[in-house]
């Protein structure tokens, strides 16, 4: 099981180097991040874009492009048409967001020519490793599904029990989280999380534990579930897997652990054929590189699969 990000790295480079192809990649952050990547031998990128941008930002930041494929594509969204091709004919591994709108970075996933659709409904899932806390700790969803409904939030459950199972977490404990710990009819949130875990125990959510409702301290600490006498429940905080009710929960917990916290973080987004890497301008250096080493390991659990 891997405890952080250096133990994905290294089971990154157990696998091999993989491909990332950046969508619009004249972006000095994203050719840092890329850089880096594939320094650690986490992956080798493909930049697809206007060619004499990308040379233009890689001169400002003093990056060799002799070791990178370049493909030249003006036009913004064609670019990220071209580069999520690359990916869904087998040539590249996972999908990465350079200087293009999320709203065409999407877009092109979905495309039903070349995009990376698969059916299910997309989710995104953030990946932390958080000083003080023994295990990855996946937080979901936090910035994708906005108010997911019950079958959503199943949906979110098994894109994210996939990525927690790529990176060496046999059977993740799930919690999904609300304010209080007992159900109660006028907080939708506990119906919601009571019938998700009514539905892993019937076996219609497999490949992990879920237990719901619980407030968030009895999820991630251990003294907390003591002290309110919770020993009886499957978690006891040792959670892995955060399933927040709402995007305002989940991105308002992801921001505090960011801003506040000793952590290192990385994002993907899941329920497609292979890993798509969305992240945030405002997204440091590090997390951009671990976003990367996170899409490279759920890659290749992918095509074990």
């Amino acid at each position: 099981m891997s405890k952080g990000f250096n133990g994905l790295i290294e089971k990154v480079n157990i696998c091999g180097v993989k491909k990332v192809a950046v969508a619009v990649a004249q972006d000095a952050h994203v050719l840092e991040a890329v850089r880096a990547a594939k320094e650690r031998n986490i992956a080798e990128a493909i930049l697809v874009g206007d060619k004499e941008k990308i040379e233009e930002v890689a001169a400002s930041i003093d990056m060799d492009l002799s070791g990178y494929e370049v493909i030249h594509v003006e036009d913004t969204y064609e670019a990220a048409l071209k580069a999520v091709s690359l990916v869904s004919s087998g040539y590249a591994d996972m999908y990465m967001k350079g200087l293009v709108d999320t709203k065409s970075f999407l877009k092109s996933i979905l495309d039903k020519e070349v995009g990376l659709r698969t059916g299910k409904p997309l989710s995104h899932v953030a990946v932390f490793e958080v000083k003080g806390y023994e295990q990855l700790l996946f937080l979901t969803d936090v910035a994708f599904m906005t108010y997911p409904t019950l079958e959503d939030k199943a949906n979110i459950i098994a894109n994210t029990v996939e990525v927690a199972h790529a990176c060496g977490i046999e059977c993740p404990k799930v919690a999904p989280l609300a304010a209080v710990e007992v159900v109660n009819p006028k907080m939708p949130a506990t119906v919601d999380a009571a019938e998700l875990t009514k539905m892993n125990d019937e076996g219609k959510i497999t490949g992990c534990i879920v237990d719901g409702p619980l407030s968030l301290d009895l999820a991630i600490d251990p003294e907390a579930a003591a002290h309110k006498g919770a020993e009886g429940r499957k978690i006891v905080g040792d959670a892995d897997i955060l399933l927040f009710p709402d995007i305002h929960a989940g991105n308002l917990v992801y921001k505090c652990l960011v801003h506040t916290a000793d952590v290192k973080n990385g994002c993907i987004l899941t329920g497609t054929k292979a890993p798509a890497i969305l992240t945030s301008r405002s997204d440091s250096f590090e997390t951009k590189v671990n976003s990367i080493a996170l899409a490279a390991v759920v890659a290749e659990a992918m095509k074990n699969k």
